[in-house]
């Protein structure tokens, strides 16, 4: 949200500093995440003057330029040559001097420097409106009327002020401060206190409302009558006919406040419906009254599927939960939300019909929801209006417009108001105030924090107060609310951290978790893997139709910010794939990621249908090494993946019971590696289908870990141990096995061990062959073992024995032929 300085000082006439006042609203809550100036024509004029051109003579040695004497009113004529058809003698002119930097509407900004043209001294320049960014005319230079006074700043005289602007980072339960006169409310409370912790006797300079004297009981009933069908979701409708209007650009001063917050002006009707908005948080809309069939308003639902064409352009299918602003026959405008083409105010319009509503909340924000439509009107309603300001802000707009366009009230303002809204009641306690601060504050400086904030305290007797929250307070409703109210007034930088803090020692549970986590992300990170940490919310189509991440739903976000965090993460692979294809697409393509999160699901359960796991995931792609001169540039593949789930196993003190062959929706040429019946990881190859979804080029490598069993295998292993180096030698003897190519590598790995569990330390396989030789439906493994004895030196016959039982094993159990 955008809060101009100037503006804001309409209501506080304070002489404090934009950084000063940055500091106090951040201090209160409002966060400033930057302050920016603001200029409505680009350099702010600076530099130059209003001048007076004294004498023109031809230039001797130009036919199309002049030489001029200017008068810039500081006792010396500049000479300057122009080049402009239309200056004369006696003009009132805008002035370059020599040293002022130039911003033209197109082109870059350049100083004006001593020259000669043609032979002829020039020390400045006589300006056109487009070079100086006044406007887009370049026919010739700028004429001034003749009472333009000679020395005069051009920006004073074009009345341009410099502004500041505040970038405020508004959090969603603050509707209260959704507006200039709201943040200057916040304002004054926090000035105020200021002075009372010096002086208790301080008045407040309260935040000062604008005028708005317009409106005056000798006008007739408002010939256009005002039904509301539906209550529920109108707590209030206000609204005036305004005749004579005349619809024109507005003046430059409120032009500049709208650009300063960051919208754009269109005609003055509209833009005072925009001011207000931006001054008081209450959205306004104007109907052309010509367009107003049956001179009559009607408030209500319509039936689904009604077409109805907004401001945009874009015809849009009505859902029958949407209030709408209709007239005796048809739908104008979608309420709170978004106008009609064809009801709005043109250069045309004569007389209007100034709406001023108050719409609740929930229902706007469906419909803001079901259209994807987020105008600012909705976003204020959003969040809840104040019921009690829709007369004021119709009486405001009524006021500027008045001034800017002439208008006249045409009737007394229409007023609907069918439940009056309350005060909330609440309960404050001192004492429980006290305990939820941390300090005891001067209860008489509490008392005028709650009364600066606009809270009424109805009655006090000993340690409580009975307040009455006003309606544009709408996140306060108990009296922790009214705590922190005060405390974010009073100050949190003013409440001391104690000398000693007392607590209780708690012992982590073992394993300890976050230690393990931290020992793995150093174990990665040592490996040349980069930490992700996406968001998780993403999109709905990526898990779509897909049973691989276990069973039950997605959870789907009831009011999603976009279709792009549409549900609940079911899988960190879509995130890190993003990540991949944005990198990709940044000339990045050699990558080693990994991720830690958790994945989210609907299941069947009554006690609680929602479901979170913590997962870990790595991510391999392109090359294994950088490109360099000395070795051949290979991709990463399977084995790459393979060493470093081994090595992060083998880093926890993790051994897994069991592999088996993978290949499923997601992943093809992988392993899983169990312990018991519980996955700790699956990986391998990722396959296209799934690549194809972010766009994804070239092959990934992907490993899924399931922390939570990982976890549990860590608590329930021995851990990482270390051992005293082997005082004898170890043994290597090769087998070439020829086998149905059906058999896999790890059945061998996971037989060996099975079959000899003294003296095997290590299986490795080296050397694959498949060709007609030993047939199409067979391959050839050759295989490494490696024997130890850490008591004593192996003899022959103990080798022999082993690869006996081991030749055995594999020709009865495999199939295998032994190859000589």
């Amino acid at each position: 949200m955008k809060i101009s300085c100037n503006w804001l000082n309409d209501y506080l006439k304070t002489d404090l500093a934009p950084q000063t006042i940055g500091e106090l609203l951040t201090g209160c809550g409002l966060e400033v995440e930057s302050i920016e100036p603001f200029e409505s024509v680009k350099g702010g004029l600076r530099g130059l003057v209003i001048g007076e051109v004294k004498e023109k003579d031809k230039h001797p040695n130009a036919d199309k330029l002049s030489v001029t004497k200017v008068d810039i009113g500081t006792g010396t004529w500049l000479s300057i040559v122009c080049g402009a058809p239309n200056v004369e003698a006696g003009q009132k002119v805008v002035v370059a001097p020599v040293g002022t930097t130039v911003h033209p509407v197109t082109g870059e900004p350049f100083e004006i420097k001593k020259s000669k043209i043609r032979g002829e001294l020039s020390e400045g320049m006589i300006c056109a409106e487009d070079e100086i960014g006044l406007g887009t005319s370049h026919a010739g230079i700028m004429v001034l009327p003749e009472d333009a006074p000679v020395g005069t700043d051009a920006a004073s005289y074009f009345n341009l002020k410099g502004d500041s602007v505040f970038e405020i980072g508004l959090t969603p339960n603050r509707a209260d401060a959704i507006s200039h006169f709201g943040v200057a409310r916040d304002l004054a409370a926090v000035l105020y206190t200021e002075k009372l912790l010096s002086d208790h006797l301080a008045e407040l300079d309260a935040a000062q409302l604008p005028p708005s004297d317009a409106f005056s009981d000798e006008l007739p009933e408002s010939e256009i009558a005002v039904q509301l069908d539906n209550p529920e979701a109108c707590l209030r409708y206000s609204g005036i006919v305004i005749k004579d209007i005349t619809v024109k650009p507005s003046p430059d001063w409120m032009q500049q406040r709208l650009q300063a917050c960051g919208l754009r002006p269109i005609n003055n009707v509209v833009d005072v419906t925009n001011y207000v908005m931006l001054e008081l948080g209450q959205p306004l809309h104007a109907f052309d009254a010509a367009k107003i069939a049956g001179n009559k308003i009607v408030v209500r639902k319509v039936a689904e599927g009604t077409p109805f064409v907004t401001l945009d352009g874009n015809e849009r299918k009505l859902s029958e939960k949407d209030l709408m602003i209709c007239d005796a026959e048809k739908p104008m405008c979608i309420a709170g939300v978004f106008g009609g083409q064809h009801s709005g105010v043109n250069e045309t319009t004569t007389t209007i019909f100034l709406e001023s509503a108050c719409f609740e909340a929930v229902h706007v924000r469906k419909t803001s929801k079901h259209h994807a439509l987020k105008t600012d009107s909705s976003f204020r309603f959003e969040r809840g209006s104040d019921v009690n300001i829709t007369l004021f802000a119709l009486q405001r707009a009524a006021y500027l417009l008045r001034e800017v366009a002439g208008g006249e009230m045409a009737s007394t303002p229409v007023d609907i108001y069918p439940v009056v809204v309350e005060p909330a009641e609440v309960a404050f306690s001192f004492h429980k105030a006290e305990r939820l601060i941390g300090k005891v504050i001067d209860r008489g400086i509490v008392k005028k924090i709650i009364r600066a904030l606009g809270i009424e305290i109805l009655s006090e007797g000993g340690d409580a107060l009975l307040l009455a929250v006003p309606p544009f307070k709408v996140d306060v409703k108990r009296e922790a609310d009214v705590v922190e109210e005060v405390l974010r007034i009073y100050g949190y930088n003013r409440i001391e951290v104690p000398a000693q803090v007392r607590g209780s020692l708690s012992y982590a549970p073992q394993p300890d978790a976050e230690k393990i986590q931290n020992v793995v992300s150093e174990f990665l990170v040592s490996n040349g893997f980069n930490e992700l940490w996406n968001n998780s919310l993403t999109r709905t189509v990526y898990a779509e139709g897909m049973t691989a991440f276990g069973e039950g739903e997605a959870v789907a976000i009831l009011n999603p910010l976009s279709s792009d965090l549409g549900v609940m993460r079911r899988t960190l692979l879509f995130g890190g794939l993003e990540v991949i294809t944005y990198n990709q697409n940044r000339k990045r393509p050699d990558l080693r990621l990994f991720e830690f999160g958790k994945v989210y699901s609907k299941v069947a359960d009554n006690k609680w249908p929602y479901a979170e796991h913590s997962r870990l995931s790595l991510w391999l792609t392109g090359k294994q090494t950088p490109e360099s001169w000395q070795q051949k540039q290979e991709h990463v593949s399977f084995y790459q993946l393979k060493q470093m789930v081994e090595q992060l196993l083998a880093r926890t003190g993790v051994s897994p019971s069991k592999a088996e062959p993978l290949n499923d929706e997601l992943i093809s040429e992988g392993l899983t590696y169990l312990l018991g019946k519980n996955e700790l990881v699956r990986f391998g190859k990722l396959k296209k289908n799934i690549l194809k979804k972010t766009d994804t080029a070239g092959d990934v490598w992907w490993a899924d870990f399931n922390w939570t069993n990982l976890l549990k295998a860590v608590g329930n292993s021995k851990g990482i141990r270390s051992k005293e180096l082997p005082k004898f030698p170890e043994v290597r003897r090769d087998l070439a096995l020829v086998l149905d190519r059906k058999v896999t590598y790890s059945e061998i790995e996971q037989l060996a061990f099975q079959t000899e569990k003294q003296l095997l330390r290590n299986v490795n396989l080296f050397d694959v062959y498949e060709g007609e030789n030993i047939g199409t439906d067979k391959k050839s493994y050759a295989v490494s073992f490696i024997l130890q004895d850490e008591e004593a030196t192996l003899t022959d016959k103990q080798i022999e024995k082993v690869m006996e039982k081991l030749t055995k094993v594999y020709t009865e159990k495999l199939g295998a032929v032994i190859r000589s």
